[in-house]
């Protein structure tokens, strides 16, 4: 009798301790496979996922391409998941396809990029930082240190959260400011850097959108042509942080994308388990890191985590 009443009790805990029906999310970004910035959000995804007892599955196409990624989402809302949390670079070709998800009573929360749309789209809430005034702080800042001639390096066209950084910078900057397209590989960026810095001898502020892709292509041609020009990025790496640190570069701009990860995905499992959600936006960033706090968090870059 004794052993019956125990394995009723242990039944019991064990049907208490775990939800009668496991929680699935889609994470869907935009983010492609050779950007360390969207590596550290899908480890904040997936530490989230191991510590709520959630089922996350993060997707993301190959290329910075919206017909795949609004594919991805389709594919997504066709397994009917307990919520979807998606970046929004462009809301006009992802928009469609996260409003059939809202359409299909699927809870969205958008992340990273997408703030200005994401309440419109049906998004529950966003998680991220303001592009734009970001970009404003960035350039007032560059402009305080000397910069009276910049450019801005636009990594992915057609992003309108890195259109917003550029316009950020450019209206806090001031001065003349040129917006520099390239794709997202280092080696094309870094000759594109240093040919503007060759045509233009004016050149003295150089505005990355990206660490990892932008930000230390632009430190070497910045380094390499010799002159002082002054180099910001957006978003974290622990090789840009360590030029933050030597003095080789100004700051850099951390929207603490860890977070978007993360929070997003405790967010979502809060939703599903108890129907709970934050009653507004939630903002990442902007932190500027200058050289007095990049020794602090080079290690923790290299981890993945900053």
């Amino acid at each position: 009798m004794k052993n019956f009443i125990k394995s009723v009790v242990a039944a019991t805990a064990i049907a208490v301790a775990a939800p009668a029906v496991a929680q699935d999310i889609v994470v869907v970004s935009h983010g492609q496979a050779n950007d360390a910035f969207w590596n550290v959000v899908k480890n904040g995804v997936e530490q989230a996922g191991k510590d709520t007892g959630i089922n996350v599955d993060y997707r993301a196409p190959e290329t910075f391409d919206m017909v795949a990624m609004s594919q991805l989402i389709d594919a997504a809302v066709n397994q009917e998941p307990d919520g979807l949390i998606v970046s929004i670079p462009d809301a006009d070709a992802l928009g469609p396809s996260i409003e059939r998800a809202v359409a299909a009573g699927i809870p969205v929360i958008s992340i990273n990029s997408g703030s200005d749309v994401s309440k419109g789209l049906g998004a529950l809430l966003h998680v991220g930082q303001d592009e734009y005034d970001a970009g404003k702080a960035a350039g007032e800042k560059l402009a305080g240190m000397g910069g009276k001639t910049g450019i801005c390096v636009n990594h992915e066209v057609g992003n309108v959260a890195l259109d917003l950084r550029c316009q950020g910078f450019s209206d806090g900057f001031g001065g003349s400011v040129t917006v520099l397209p390239t794709t997202n590989d280092p080696s094309e960026i870094q000759s594109k850097v240093a040919a503007a810095l060759a045509a233009d001898e004016s050149i003295d502020t150089v505005m990355a959108l990206g660490a990892g892709t932008a930000g230390e292509p632009a430190v070497a041609a910045a380094k390499a042509s010799g002159r002082d020009v002054a180099v910001a990025s957006f978003d974290l790496s622990a090789n840009f942080l360590q030029s933050v640190a030597d003095g080789d570069a100004a700051f850099a701009i951390d929207q603490q994308q860890y977070l978007q990860g993360y929070l997003s995905v405790n967010f979502m499992a809060l939703h599903a388990k108890f129907g709970l959600m934050p009653g507004g936006n939630v903002p990442s960033g902007p932190n500027l890191i200058t050289a007095d706090k990049a020794g602090q968090v080079v290690e923790l870059s290299a981890k993945g985590i900053r």
